[in-house]
């Protein structure tokens, strides 16, 4: 697709913008500034893309940038003042890569860095200072519980200790000094049935370690592919797949101080595979999947009490 859209929570109304000249899937997108930078994906072809385009804001106009040096889909990205920084991916070979690389906006150019010790594609990355922090993702079809972080000022690796339960469609979310890894699908192998889970795993940022959790701290709901995210100092999860022949519509908030799960309001529209963002101290969940694509667009509002 080409679509690209802009949503306005005060007018709660969506704008058609511009579309991208080069339509794709599986894109890695990041806001730097006041530009939105759109990178690789797959095309027509079914084919990865090495293609980067760039959309600025205040002229309402794409412009194609400096190309990735290797085709890719799948790719992490995180940005850090003008720099957007690029992990992983997979390549036209479908193997997936452990380049790393910065792109530079005044000077249009990437540049390559230090290779991950762990090649994968689909990760979830963050940045916390000036570190970028890389989990999970998959090799092939299946999941990878790799946890590694780059020093931006070092231009150095460091592997973490590794995400305890291996596991595909799982979420991960930063709150406060904690990072959060929680359900999945623990895929089949061999004898071994895939199994949904509601496992709960904590790494705490300060000590650079795992935190034993008990089963009484798991999710309420055995999910997988779910939004996630946190308001109100609370952990927060919705819809998703999980044991039930159809899309889950639950929702539901771990509460850190409390040391317990609550539940939440149940999500207006079933889906999994949404895309998600935190807006105004709302949880937006945007499409998804239920039976057939979904173009709903609700807000999950969380107070502090």
């Amino acid at each position: 697709m080409d679509c690209f859209e802009v949503y306005s929570p005060e007018a709660d109304q969506w704008t058609a913008l511009p579309p991208l000249p080069t339509a794709r899937a599986g894109v890695a997108a990041i806001a730097l500034g006041k530009r939105i930078m759109v990178i690789g994906g797959v095309g027509a072809s079914q084919l990865p893309l090495k293609v980067v385009e760039m959309y600025n804001i205040d002229e309402g106009k794409w412009k194609k940038r400096s190309v990735l040096r290797e085709a890719a889909m799948g790719i992490s990205v995180t940005a850090k003042d003008c720099r957007v920084y690029a992990a992983g991916g997979m390549g036209l070979d479908l193997r997936p890569h452990n380049h790393l690389q910065h792109y530079d906006m005044l000077k249009d150019m990437w540049v390559s860095l230090a290779p991950m010790p762990t090649p994968r594609y689909a990760a979830t990355s963050f940045l916390q200072g000036s570190k970028i922090y890389v989990l999970g993702g998959r090799q092939s079809k299946y999941a990878v519980n790799a946890f590694e972080v780059f020093d931006i000022e070092t231009r150095s690796w460091t592997k973490f200790p590794n995400i305890p339960c291996k596991r595909a469609f799982s979420s991960f979310v930063t709150l406060d000094d904690r990072l959060y890894s929680l359900g999945g699908l623990r895929q089949g192998r061999l004898y071994r049935q895939p199994k949904f889970l509601r496992t709960m795993d904590v790494f705490d940022m300060e000590q650079g370690g795992w935190l034993k959790m008990e089963r009484s701290f798991f999710l309420k709901k055995r999910r997988a592919d779910f939004v996630a995210g946190s308001l109100s100092g609370r952990v927060i999860v919705a819809g998703g797949l999980g044991n039930q022949p159809t899309v889950l519509e639950t929702a539901e908030a771990f509460h850190p101080g409390k040391s317990k799960w609550e539940v939440l309001p149940t999500m207006p529209t079933p889906r999994c595979a949404c895309s998600s963002i935190v807006v105004k101290n709302c949880l937006l969940a945007v499409g998804g999947v239920n039976q057939g694509l979904s173009a709903a667009v609700e807000a999950l509002c969380v107070s502090d009490s």
